[in-house]
């Protein structure tokens, strides 16, 4: 079977057989393919797309490339979570901990920060020691006794899904939907959970701030994923603001912590952390119907059992034992800090949480050119979110720079990013809609 063959009938817009499209990820994987063929593959489908099968195929294609965990030592559900990736989005966070707390694994394989979202990797190592690409033994056993382990991609996960996006990425295409499909679903599944819950984020801090883009890319998801045996669901969620009063890393842990211990909930990122659990555990069986598995939950964070898993998880794989307590001991701290306030008192109209997001990049807290290092100090806290009154006592939010000079550019970025009115304006609701798969 030629590789330039299965290029030729895609680009004419013939559909793929499942056997072609193996061949063209093994041979992919095994480095028969070259970059010029994978450039060539996945132009062709940006311009004549996949069918639902051809998703499918490709997906398990790429997630079978390499090693696949299998979890039959653990007596329990295997479950898992995904975010598209937003602002002050630590959802995952205080998530994985309170599934554990309720019964649920969950094997975790997060990403890092993508353009001007953040990313729970980083996050993650904003914690002294954690370590987020253990060996397979250490992260089945952070799964087994503590119920969750949040970690990165490893070489040996889904190797010609990490091939192929090196080279979407200097081609033009990224943005393929079935693409982005096989990319996110590949590493799912060579996770090996048994179900699977999708936070598609839409607004404009979000990957795809065009609601229909994002409606768009949840279906296709869900599709795929079912499609491919993964019982699968999603929630399409907002980001025309940040998610929560924290964007950052350190700063994010330091607000997940609070989440956790309940010193500080931030409601709308209360509220989806609700939803996307509860859907966690009535697809692990843990939970009947979506009042008691909310009830659940809620009672693993209030009783502290959230918490401890999350003080458990951090422990084996690395970091403090005593990070709930301490965590302003091990967590770094950015020497300047600094109110930013609005340029006219009133309320907040709109936020683009898109140009928050670039103001943590360009602060540090993110990366202009890929492999670039990280100051996990660097962030903002206690934004503003939109119907809030700012002004005298009230600033749009705090700066946590390097330098006063980082400092001060980052503040006019935050300033330019919010409008401010004499009147409140209504607040979109987190959860906008459950997505759900279309029939076959």
């Amino acid at each position: 079977m030629l590789i330039q063959e299965i290029i030729r009938r895609k680009r004419d817009g013939k559909a793929l057989e499942t056997d072609e499209i193996a061949h063209f990820v093994d041979a992919l994987t095994k480095g028969h393919a070259s970059d010029a063929h994978a450039a060539a593959f996945s132009m062709a489908i940006v311009f004549r797309g996949l069918s639902r099968d051809e998703c499918a195929a490709l997906t398990r294609a790429m997630a079978q490339s390499g090693r696949t965990l299998q979890w039959h030592d653990i007596d329990g559900p295997i479950v898992d979570k995904h975010s598209t990736g937003g602002i002050g989005d630590s959802v995952s966070l205080i998530l994985a901990p309170a599934v554990a707390a309720c019964g649920g694994y969950v094997p975790m394989i997060a990403g890092r920060g993508l353009g001007h979202t953040g990313g729970t990797i980083d996050k993650l190592e904003a914690i002294p020691g954690y370590n987020t690409a253990p060996n397979a033994d250490a992260f089945r056993r952070c799964v087994r006794e503590v119920g969750c382990a949040i970690i990165g991609q490893t070489d040996d996960l889904a190797p010609a899904d990490k091939r192929l996006y090196a080279v979407r990425d200097v081609t033009a295409t990224v943005e393929s939907i079935p693409l982005i499909t096989a990319s996110i679903l590949s590493k799912k599944l060579a996770a090996g959970p048994r179900a699977l819950v999708l936070d598609v984020k839409t607004g404009s801090g979000a990957f795809m701030a065009n609601e229909t883009g994002a409606r768009e890319l949840a279906q296709s998801l869900v599709d795929t994923a079912c499609a491919a045996g993964l019982p699968t669901i999603a929630h399409l969620t907002d980001m025309n603001e940040p998610l929560a009063k924290a964007a950052g890393n350190a700063v994010e842990v330091e607000a997940a912590i609070d989440h956790l211990t309940g010193a500080h909930r931030d409601p709308r990122l209360h509220e989806v952390v609700l939803a996307l659990g509860a859907e966690m555990l009535i697809a692990g069986g843990l939970a009947a119907h979506p009042e008691e598995a909310r009830r659940k939950i809620s009672e693993a964070l209030d009783s502290g059992a959230a918490a401890e898993r999350f003080a458990a998880m951090v422990h084996a794989l690395g970091g403090a034992h005593d990070i709930l307590e301490r965590h302003d001991a091990h967590l770094p701290r950015a020497p300047h800090v600094r109110d930013v306030d609005p340029s006219m008192p009133g309320h907040v109209r709109e936020v683009d949480a898109r140009a928050l997001g670039l103001a943590v990049v360009a602060l540090g807290g993110g990366r202009r050119a890929p492999g670039a290092p990280i100051d996990a100090a660097v962030g903002l806290t206690d934004l503003a979110g939109i119907g809030e009154e700012v002004g005298p006592g009230r600033p749009l939010c705090r700066v946590h720079a390097r330098s006063e000079a980082d400092a001060e550019i980052a503040s006019a970025a935050i300033q330019r990013a919010y409008a401010i009115g004499d009147k409140p304006a209504a607040r979109r609701p987190p959860v906008i809609d459950r997505i759900l798969a279309a029939p076959q």
